[in-house]
């Protein structure tokens, strides 16, 4: 079977290699500060990326999990659009973003190269009945013949959609868990993205033998970090399953 890489770049964003080809996820390189979300609301990201948008190399695609938040694409990741042949997102994506971006819907499957296929899968950012607020989100699945099945979440909450993966590609190679428990005044603080315990649960369901983290740090609207992971992965039996990356860190497998 084929290998997969996967380079932290920081938050949601990370450079994914398999078969021959690139991808990356929620592309965001802005610099640390105070970002608008609405008229009166304000992200606070609290560390810079640890490569610049240059240095990922010949991307051949981006998979953006949605566009309407600044903690998945920030300026510099809108620039970045313009640089990547394909751009797979949401519908809603596409009616904002126009043609860079090819919206693909839930189980929808796109091919890149000879064997790479994507499908698109749900994800609900937030608790039951988050999409009228939140927006509209996706995931993603990377499989193919004789490739190693990698499970992409975008911001997703929901463990009822994770059983929804696993039954379709289950067990997964490598799931890329958005952790972190999101928390902002939306729905009483309710966490919007997989909460530590969450991810565990999330690992186990999908039978993952690798799981990858991303989204759990660098930004202040984040309520659980590394720590808290490793705890609820050991006391759920399955901290070897965990790859923690620090910025900048390859995980192969």
């Amino acid at each position: 079977m084929s290998v997969v890489s996967i380079r932290y770049v920081g938050g949601p964003t990370a450079v994914v290699d398999i078969d021959g080809i690139r991808l990356v996820t929620d592309p965001t390189f802005d610099t640390p500060g105070d970002y608008p979300i609405g008229p009166d609301r304000k992200l606070v990201k609290t560390a810079g990326p640890a490569i610049e948008a240059d240095e990922t190399g010949a991307v051949d695609a981006v998979l953006l999990s949605h566009d309407q938040h600044p903690d998945n694409l920030d300026e510099s990741g809108r620039a970045y659009l313009s640089r990547v042949p394909v751009v797979l997102s949401t519908a809603a994506a596409h009616s904002r973003l126009g043609d860079a971006v090819t919206a693909l819907a839930n189980w929808e499957t796109y091919s890149l190269g000879e064997r790479l296929l994507v499908t698109g899968v749900p994800a609900l950012h937030g608790p039951e009945g988050a999409e009228a607020v939140a927006g509209e989100v996706t995931g993603f699945v990377l499989h193919g013949d004789a490739l190693p099945t990698v499970y992409v979440s975008g911001d997703n909450a929901s463990l009822d959609h994770v059983r929804a993966v696993a039954e379709r590609f289950g067990p997964i190679d490598v799931a890329v868990l958005f952790a972190g428990a999101a928390r902002t005044p939306l729905f009483d603080g309710a966490p919007l993205t997989l909460t530590s315990e969450g991810a565990a649960e999330a690992a186990q369901i999908l039978g993952a033998r690798h799981v990858v983290p991303l989204h759990f740090e660098h930004w202040g609207h984040f309520s659980e970090g590394a720590d808290s992971l490793v705890q609820a992965f050991a006391g759920a039996g399955l901290g070897d399953r965990l790859r923690l990356l620090k910025p900048g860190e390859v995980f192969t497998g």
